[in-house]
């Protein structure tokens, strides 16, 4: 049995993990700048759809060759974090953005948030960390004589 406390964790379960939970954070870099933002989300198994207004995030976003999208999780036995990297794009046509507004998104605050962005994921991975007592101290060793 492997005692390790980290796990990867399959991406099959990130997915399943991306769809139970409704808050994350993007990240992408625009020219030297990277940015960081909490958003909720929905996840359906292969992208992410989120709700944003205009500004900073929606358009760095879109500007972003990469998006990295985060969510994890702390509890008292475990810990565990899934990362997605996609390429992000604006919803527009009139079909796309119905289907987005039936999506289950609630935001923290009541906002108006009218534009929609979904991130196809590309690559998924994920580590669960079994939290356990931290190791005692190693002894320093004893001075020699010489010092």
């Amino acid at each position: 049995m492997d005692q390790s406390p980290v796990h990867d964790i399959s991406e099959a379960e990130c997915r399943k993990l991306l769809a139970a939970f409704e808050f994350g954070r993007i990240a992408f870099r625009v020219g030297d700048v990277l940015e960081v933002f909490p958003v909720n989300y929905h996840a359906d198994g292969s992208a992410i759809t989120f709700r944003t207004s205009p500004g900073t995030k929606l358009a760095g976003v879109l500007l972003a060759d990469d998006v990295v999208f985060e969510i994890d999780h702390i509890g008292v036995r475990e810990a565990w974090s899934v990362i997605g990297h996609g390429r992000a794009r604006h919803l527009e046509s009139s079909d796309e953005i119905a289907a987005a507004e039936r999506l289950p998104i609630h935001p923290l605050i009541p906002t108006v948030t009218r534009e929609f962005v979904r991130i196809d994921l590309d690559r998924l991975s994920g580590r669960r960390f079994h939290r356990q007592a931290a190791p005692a101290p190693e002894s320093e060793p004893a001075a020699s004589a010489t010092d």
